[in-house]
This record gives C-alpha cells, structure tokens and sequence, in this order.
C-alpha cells in the first residue's frame, strides 16, 4: 500500500512538471514566423475568401503535397499563396510543414549531381510536385515517388526563402 501512495506521489509531481512543458512546446509550434512553406496535406483541401467556416469556398485544392507559402496566421487558419500567386485562406489541418517544390517554366534536367555535367537521369515536366532535399550552390535535391536526383533552384517554386 505505502509503495502505491509513493507511487501516486511521484506521478502526479510528473505531471505537474511536464504539463507546462507540453504546452510550451505546442505554442513554439504554434508561433513559427510568417511566412513559412508549407505543403497541401488533405486529398481535397479548401481555400476560403477568410480565416472562418462563414466565409465562402474560392478554390478546391486536389493535389497533396502541392507546395504553399504561408502568408499570415489567424487562431487555426493560415493565409496561404500558390505557385500561381493566388492567395485564400486554408484551415492548418490541411496544411504539413513536408517541404515540397514544384517544376516551373519548361521542362528540366534532373541530375545525378549537382553540376551542368552530372549525368542526365531524367526530364520533369512544368507542374511535377516533388520532395524537397538540401539545397546547394543553386541546386536541390528532388525527388519525385522513387526516382530522386538534382535540378537547378531556378527551375522549382518551394526552395529558398519563403
């Protein structure tokens, strides 16, 4: 019995120091400075004329992973520009901080290296989405499903600073 009460003693300490803990974290979470890249997480996400549910549906977004910027922040609600540069507001659940990037412009090397000499492992097409690694010298790891190389930083919309 006397184990039971150290025990319950020990645990409700345990909570008492970590609960504050638990929510600062989730407030450093919350807090991270506009703007920030984001990437569409939902397989149907809406975009809304304002931060509210009352607000009317401007866009349907079907395209995971498309990479976002985000503008502003309002409570859960986050102001959101597209790779087209239109801007509506889309609620944080169907957002990811995932760093994604998409093909701009014509069609682009992507390459074993990254160098203009790097062998040539495939072509990406304007409007492919894929997943964003380091960045050098103006060249970023891309990696579309399984197939992963470099493409030149001009040639994507995602990189850099937001």
């Amino acid at each position: 019995m006397q184990r039971h009460r150290v025990f319950a003693i020990l645990a409700a300490i345990a909570i008492v120091v970590l609960m504050p803990l638990a929510g600062q974290q989730a407030t450093a979470q919350m807090e991270v400075e506009t703007p920030y890249w984001a990437s569409i997480r939902a397989d149907k996400a809406y975009a809304r004329a304002g931060p509210l549910t009352t607000y009317p549906i401007e866009w349907v977004y079907r395209r995971v992973d498309l990479p976002v910027k985000v503008v502003k922040r309002y409570s859960v609600w986050r102001q959101i520009q597209d790779p087209e540069g239109w801007i509506g507001w889309m609620h944080s659940d169907n957002l990811s901080r995932k760093r994604t990037a998409i093909v701009i412009g014509g069609e682009h090397a992507i390459r074993a290296a990254p160098q203009e000499s790097a062998k040539l492992l495939w072509r990406a097409a304007p409007g492919v989405v894929g997943t964003l690694g380091d960045c050098e010298k103006g060249w970023c790891e891309f990696a579309v499903q399984k197939r992963a190389g470099w493409m030149r930083q001009d040639h994507l919309w995602g990189p850099g600073a937001p």
